[in-house]
């Protein structure tokens, strides 16, 4: 489905203009998703020169994985993958010798498309990926997910963590990408949910994830 690439897809905050154009922070071992928050500490020069551009003009960072084999090239511009999420500045604290503790608000995923490097740090032209499908799980497959969930964070030293995130009174997509982001899997693994093409893929990959996981622990199955 087409959209405007400077608005956000429907069920976002669709009164908040994302640029064409925006900065991308790529690291290679944070995944962000949509609808949830992503607390930074910016202390390279580079990054603080993207925060204080961002913070007086779209006001938008997008967040990209780096691929493997970045550790070469870390201070150029090594690849990333095509498929990032584009956070709003809702904080941007500045500290006494320049560097900044930002937080971004997810918005929407998106793909990247040409990339430039005039600047310190990487920019690039995005285009917003819609969220297809439904944008609600079936009743008993969040069942499942939630209890699969509880399942994992039993079987390990997840205590705080579970009580935190089943008590959350979210809709299924924050739900999903909450879990998504915030459980112990590899960077890659976050990326291969990022790149779910529907929220019912999205959760159909995070029941599989975990269910691997806790077959690794001797646990349960999901919903098949």
């Amino acid at each position: 489905m087409p959209i405007d690439p400077g608005r956000a897809p429907s069920g976002e905050d669709t009164e908040f203009h994302v640029p064409e154009h925006i900065p991308v922070f790529p690291l290679p071992d944070v995944v962000f998703f949509p609808k949830t928050y992503l607390p930074l500490h910016i202390f390279e020069p580079r990054y603080r020169e993207m925060v204080a551009d961002a913070a007086v003009g779209g006001q938008c960072v997008g967040m990209a994985l780096l691929k493997e084999g970045w550790e070469d090239d870390y201070y150029g511009n090594p690849p990333i993958f095509d498929v990032g999420c584009v956070g709003r500045l809702v904080s941007v604290q500045p500290l006494p010798d320049g560097r900044f503790n930002i937080l971004l608000h997810g918005l929407s995923r998106f793909e990247i498309g040409e990339q430039f490097y005039e600047k310190s740090y990487r920019q690039a032209r995005i285009r917003l990926i819609p969220n297809e499908g439904a944008v609600s799980l079936e009743p008993a497959i969040r069942a499942v997910l939630v209890r699969l969930l509880d399942t994992y964070l039993h079987s390990g030293d997840d205590g705080h963590q579970r009580e935190w995130l089943l008590r959350q009174a979210v809709d299924d997509e924050a739900l999903v990408n909450s879990l998504a982001g915030c459980l112990d899997l590899t960077p890659l693994e976050k990326q291969f949910l990022m790149e779910a093409d529907s929220l019912h893929q999205r959760a159909r990959r995070l029941n599989n994830l975990l269910e691997f996981k806790l077959q690794e622990r001797g646990g349960v199955k999901g919903w098949g």
